[in-house]
């Protein structure tokens, strides 16, 4: 079986997500309406719930965070190995 696997967005997530959230339509209807595995939308449903906990908690804002203060220390060692790789480069003639 050979064949690419179908990527989606995240706003058709989210909008498959509040639709299995509102509870109008069965699974079943779900999976004719957005041809879709049902797999899929229960794992969408399931992070869409995991999800509204960290907003409802300030998690997001706090890891939101922490991913800048980890990116600003990778530029840093970034920087410190260039630097490194120049000095190097340059005592051995090169």
């Amino acid at each position: 079986m050979s064949g690419k696997r179908k990527r989606y967005s995240a706003d058709f997530k989210a909008k498959v997500a509040l639709d299995a959230l509102r509870g109008e339509l069965t699974t079943a209807q779900l999976v004719a309406k957005h041809e879709v595995h049902q797999t899929l939308i229960c794992d969408w449903k399931r992070q869409a719930v995991a999800g509204l906990v960290g907003v409802f908690s300030g998690k997001a804002a706090s890891a939101e965070a922490a991913g800048d203060s980890e990116i600003e220390k990778l530029h840093a060692k970034i920087g410190q190995l260039v630097v490194e790789r120049d000095f190097l480069r340059k005592a051995s003639g090169r």
